[in-house]
C-alpha cells in the first residue's frame, strides 16, 4: 500500500474548503480566481468594477454608432463603420481566444479530476473524505465552465450578428458615398453644360458686335469729326474773342435803346404840344429784363428822392388795373420774369403832390432764357451758385458760394455738406427779385423759405438769376402751390 507523507497531507488540509454545490451561481460571468484567505479559505478574487466585459463594450460601441450616424457625414460614417467591423473583427478574434482558453481549462479540469480519482482508491480515512471534497469542487468548476461557454457561445453569435450589421452598414455607406458622387458629378457635368452654353452665348453676341461694330464705324468717325470741330471751335482764344464782340454789340444796343427811348420820349411830349411842363423825374434802364430800371430828377428845383416815398406797380399793356409790388419802394428796380410784357409804373409822393412815371414799352423778354428753362425742367434737380447777401434782414460775413438746389418738389440751399435750409414748396414760401440793390440788384433774388426765415442771394449772372427764379415757379405750379411774387 502505497505511503502518504505528511507534506501531502498538509498540503490537502490547507486546501480544503466547504463543499461547493453543482447550482451555484457566481457573480462574475468569468471564470472565477481564487486565493487562499485567512482560516485556510479559499476566496474569489474581486475584479476591478471599472473592467468592462466584452458584451458591455460591443453594446457601448453600437449606441455611440447609432448616436452619431445621424450627425455624421456619409464619408465619416463609412469610416466609422469601417472602424466598427474591425473591431468585430478584433472582438471575434479575442472570443475564439478564449473559446481556445476555455477548452484548455477543460482540458486541465479533466486531468485534475482524474488525478484525484486515482488518488481517492489510494487512501482512506479523513485523506479520502478530502480528495472527494477536492473533487466535488472540480465538477462544480467544471460545471460553471460549462455555463460560461454557453454564455461564450451566445456573445459569438451577437458579435457574428453585430459584425454582419456592420458588414451590410459598410456596404450602405459605401453605396452612399458612390452615390453621392455620382450625383456630385452629374452636377458638374451640368455646371459645364451651363458654363459653356454661356460661353457660346458670349462668342455670339461677340460676333453680332462685331458684325454691328462695321456698320457704326462710319457713324462713330463722323462723330469723332464733329467734336473735334466743336473742340476747334471751344477754343480759349476763339471764345474770349467772340465774348469780346458779344460784349461791344451789348453795348451798342444799350445804347441805341436808350437812345431811342429818349427819342420816344421826346416825340411823345411834341405829340403833347405842352413844352411848357418840365418833369421833375425820369425813368432810365433799358427796359428789358436782365437789366435794371433807376428814377433820377431831371431838374435841381426837383425833391430829393430820399424824402419823398416810391411805390412801382405792373400793369398791362392795355391800360388794366395795375398791380403793386411787394416791397418795390426804393429808386431802382431790377425786372423779374414775371413783369415780362407788362408795363411798369412808379409812383413818387412829395409833399404836396403825386408824380407818376411809367415805362415806354412792355417789358421785352431775355433773348435764348425760355429755352434754357425748358432744358433744365427736364432735369430732376438744378444748382446754381450763389453767395448769401443778407440772412433774415442782417447783413452775411461770409461771402463763400453756397449751392442753390431748385428741385422739382423742394428748394434746398446747402455749402458742401451742410444744409443751410429745405424747404418744400408751399404757399408760404416767396421767391421774386430783390427790391433795390443798386446795380447788382438784376443778379440777385429774395428767398423767403418759410416764415422768420429769409435770404438775399447774389446769382453769378442775371440769366441764372432769372432762370431760378421761373424754374421754381415751374415746378411749384406743378405741385398746384402758387408762391408768392
Amino acid at each position: 500500500m502505497t505511503r502518504i507523507s505528511r507534506d501531502f497531507r498538509y498540503t490537502m488540509q490547507r486546501d480544503v474548503f466547504s463543499p461547493v454545490s453543482a447550482d451555484v451561481v457566481f457573480a462574475s460571468s468569468r471564470f472565477p480566481n481564487y486565493k487562499i484567505g485567512d482560516n485556510n479559505q479559499i476566496v474569489e478574487v474581486k475584479e476591478d468594477s471599472k473592467m468592462l466585459t466584452m458584451k458591455e463594450m460591443v453594446a457601448r460601441e453600437t449606441s455611440l454608432l447609432l448616436e452619431q450616424q445621424k450627425r455624421l457625414s456619409v464619408r465619416d460614417l463609412a469610416n466609422k463603420f469601417e472602424k466598427g467591423l474591425a473591431a468585430a473583427a478584433k472582438l471575434s478574434n479575442e472570443a475564439k481566444l478564449k473559446e481556445a482558453a476555455s477548452l484548455e481549462k477543460h482540458v486541465l479540469l479533466k486531468t485534475l479530476r482524474d488525478a484525484l480519482e486515482a488518488l481517492r482508491g489510494r487512501v482512506a480515512g479523513k485523506n479520502k473524505d478530502d480528495v472527494e471534497e477536492a473533487i466535488a469542487m472540480v465538477e462544480a468548476l467544471a460545471v460553471q465552465l460549462t455555463q460560461r461557454e454557453g454564455e461564450l457561445i451566445q456573445e459569438k453569435a451577437e458579435v457574428k450578428k453585430l459584425a454582419t450589421f456592420l458588414k451590410q452598414a459598410s456596404e450602405d455607406a459605401k453605396k452612399l458615398v458612390d452615390e453621392e458622387r455620382a450625383f456630385a458629378r452629374a452636377e458638374i457635368e451640368n455646371a459645364r453644360a451651363a458654363v459653356q452654353r454661356v460661353e457660346e452665348a458670349l462668342q455670339e453676341h461677340e460676333r453680332m458686335s462685331r458684325a454691328s461694330g462695321k456698320q457704326d464705324v462710319e457713324e462713330l468717325m463722323k462723330e469723332v469729326h464733329e467734336a473735334r470741330r466743336i473742340k476747334m471751335l471751344h477754343q480759349p482764344s476763339r471764345v474770349m474773342d467772340m465774348e469780346h464782340e458779344l460784349q461791344a454789340l451789348r453795348i451798342q444796343l444799350a445804347a441805341k435803346l436808350k437812345h431811342s427811348l429818349q427819342l420816344q420820349k421826346e416825340l411823345a411830349i411834341s405829340k403833347k404840344g405842352d413844352k411848357t411842363t418840365i418833369d421833375l423825374y425820369e425813368i432810365d434802364g433799358i427796359e428789358a429784363l436782365g437789366s435794371y430800371l433807376r428814377i433820377y430828377p431831371c431838374c435841381d428845383s426837383a425833391p430829393e428822392l430820399s424824402e419823398c416815398a416810391i411805390q412801382w406797380y405792373r400793369s398791362t399793356s392795355d391800360g388794366g388795373k395795375k398791380e403793386l409790388i411787394s416791397g418795390a419802394n426804393k429808386s431802382i428796380y431790377a425786372p423779374e420774369p414775371f413783369d415780362v410784357g407788362r408795363i411798369l409804373q412808379a409812383d413818387i409822393l412829395t409833399d404836396d403832390q403825386t408824380i407818376t412815371l411809367t415805362t415806354s414799352a412792355p417789358i421785352d423778354p431775355a433773348a435764348g432764357l425760355g429755352n434754357y428753362v425748358e432744358a433744365l425742367v427736364r432735369r430732376h434737380d438744378t444748382e446754381f451758385n450763389v453767395v448769401i447777401i443778407q440772412m433774415n434782414g442782417a447783413d452775411h460775413p461770409s461771402q463763400s458760394i453756397h449751392i442753390l438746389h431748385i428741385g422739382k418738389m423742394r428748394i434746398k440751399l446747402c455749402k458742401e455738406k451742410t444744409t443751410i435750409a429745405k424747404e418744400y414748396y408751399s404757399n408760404l414760401m416767396q421767391l421774386c427779385g430783390v427790391r433795390g440793390g443798386g446795380n447788382a440788384a438784376a443778379q440777385a433774388a429774395y428767398w423767403q423759405a418759410k416764415v422768420g426765415l429769409s435770404f438775399v442771394l447774389a446769382f453769378e449772372s442775371e440769366r441764372e438769376r432769372n432762370a431760378a427764379i421761373m424754374l421754381a415757379r415751374r415746378f411749384a405750379f406743378d405741385c398746384n402751390v402758387s408762391i408768392v411774387i
